[in-house]
């Protein structure tokens, strides 16, 4: 028999759902024999699937060991080397300036080297996350972005913060802003640009159409062109919709590829500018919190940017 005592990480869950996380061992279908039979407990007592879980509740499972073992190692992380330039920490969140190169999650590439990876062990050796004292919350990411794009990601350090800050983004009150160099110049210095965006997932690449297309999922990305130099500009963009690729498809879909973009770029003049990389970094987030926050009020209307944008200035070119 194995006992979890439930911590605020874990309050609030449907038993079913902590019993996935706290035992991924566990097939579901013997969660819900061992259910019926009362192999699991809440209290001492009879539990129901749907039960919410409360703080201080303890949860008794009556089940063999080997359910118990999770894969791979929860101190994995230990071994990595490279660090995390943080831009804004405190009890609840870290905002992390992500190096453009650097996957956020483990892919298909096979990557050991991830962004999470690298805040679990700064997290672990500053002493604010114990794997051993969780059953079923690891901190967490709250949003992500490619691999060459370089700039800010938020991480989640307790549940109750994850919970209310992917709320927000899902109701668009967290806004991302974007610095990028285009090829070219546009004659509308400022404006919106809506398309629709269809994904090959085979291919792990986007198309954008300008008209309403099956499978196709709506776009909108706002732009204002900073600052103009010879062969390319430099703009700001502010996303309305986040869709996979979609500033990098939708601005060469209208002919004025992302400088360094080696999938939806142009070749030749990526070479005449000497990158291979793409130019794009998500430099600024605002926390436009417009309905309650919670216990993150005081984040409402704070602003936090990346100082040095790499290609911010130009390229020597």
């Amino acid at each position: 028999m194995k006992e979890f005592l439930i911590n605020s990480n874990d309050a609030g869950q449907r038993l079913d759902k902590f019993i996935t996380k706290a035992c991924p061992a566990l097939p579901g279908t013997l969660m819900y024999k061992y259910i019926r039979i009362k192999r699991i407990k809440i209290n001492g007592k009879r539990a129901e699937l749907s039960y919410h879980l409360i703080e201080g509740d303890r949860v008794q499972l009556y089940i063999n060991d080997e359910f118990f073992v999770k894969e791979p190692s929860e101190l994995s992380f230990l071994s990595l080397r490279g660090g995390v330039n943080i831009l804004y920490e405190d009890e609840n969140i870290l905002l992390v300036d992500k190096p453009s190169g650097l996957v956020v999650h483990s892919d298909d590439s096979g990557s050991v080297d991830t962004l999470i990876g690298r805040i679990l062990k700064y997290l672990y050796e500053k002493k604010e996350y114990a794997p051993e004292n969780e059953a079923s919350f690891t901190p967490a990411l709250c949003n992500r972005i490619d691999r060459n794009t370089s700039g800010i990601v938020i991480a989640a350090k307790n549940a109750a913060t994850l919970r209310v800050i992917n709320q927000k983004i899902k109701d668009r009150e967290i806004k991302k802003y974007y610095l990028c160099l285009i090829k070219g110049h546009l004659t509308a210095k400022e404006g919106t640009l809506t398309g629709y965006l269809t994904k090959d997932e085979n291919e792990k690449q986007v198309s954008v159409h300008s008209t309403p297309c099956p499978g196709g999922k709506t776009i909108i990305t706002k732009y204002q062109i900073l600052k103009e130099f010879d062969s390319y500009s430099l703009a700001e963009i502010q996303l309305y919709t986040g869709r996979t690729h979609q500033i990098r498809a939708h601005f060469a879909s209208i002919g004025h590829p992302l400088a360094g973009d080696g999938k939806y770029g142009d070749y030749e003049f990526n070479r005449s500018v000497g990158l291979s990389s793409q130019a794009l970094c998500s430099y600024k987030v605002v926390f436009s919190f417009k309905t309650p926050s919670e216990h993150l009020e005081y984040l409402k209307n704070k602003a936090f940017n990346v100082k040095n944008v790499w290609f911010q200035n130009g390229i020597d070119k």
